[in-house]
């Protein structure tokens, strides 16, 4: 499905000036059609699937107990 810029921006949560910037650079595939550039929306969900992966990393990173500290020494 394809979308337009400001659409694309709020789907992403980003400026819609730096979603034009990212579609001059390159950075994000889009079509012209001689009015407007036009997005697949599809392009983007491989991100998303990784932007949950590394938030399920960081959850169990965050989660996990610290060691006990072997340098602790009990000078009474």
């Amino acid at each position: 499905m394809y979308c337009s810029i400001p659409e694309i921006a709020e789907y992403l949560r980003m400026p819609v000036s730096q979603v034009e910037k990212y579609v001059l650079e390159g950075r994000i595939h889009s079509v012209h059609d001689g009015e407007q550039f036009l997005i697949n929306k599809d392009q983007f969900t491989l991100y998303f699937k990784q932007l949950e992966l590394i938030k399920e990393e960081i959850d169990e990173w965050r989660s996990e107990p610290l060691p006990p500290d072997r340098d602790i020494k009990d000078e009474d």
